[in-house]
């Protein structure tokens, strides 16, 4: 990845991690909007790594459940 990339994902795992240890599902719009006051080129970047990574994160947490799910019907 290039610079860009690489702080946008570096500040998009920041704030995924205060989003919840603030408990703000609308903190990474406040972010993107002081982002794109300043560089589009960044808050694009960054929305990207932000998407990416809360899909990752609810895919994990779905196959996590599902497992758990499959895993207590089998020891039934």
């Amino acid at each position: 990845m290039g610079v860009t990339e690489d702080l946008a994902d570096a500040l998009a795992r920041d704030t995924i991690a205060a989003m919840e240890k603030i408990d703000d599902e609308d903190f990474s719009a406040k972010v993107a909007k002081e982002l794109g006051a300043t560089s589009t080129t960044m808050e694009e970047a960054y929305m990207t790594a932000m998407r990416v990574r809360l899909a990752e994160k609810r895919a994990r947490d779905f196959l996590k459940t599902r497992l758990r799910e499959a895993v207590a019907d089998a020891s039934k």
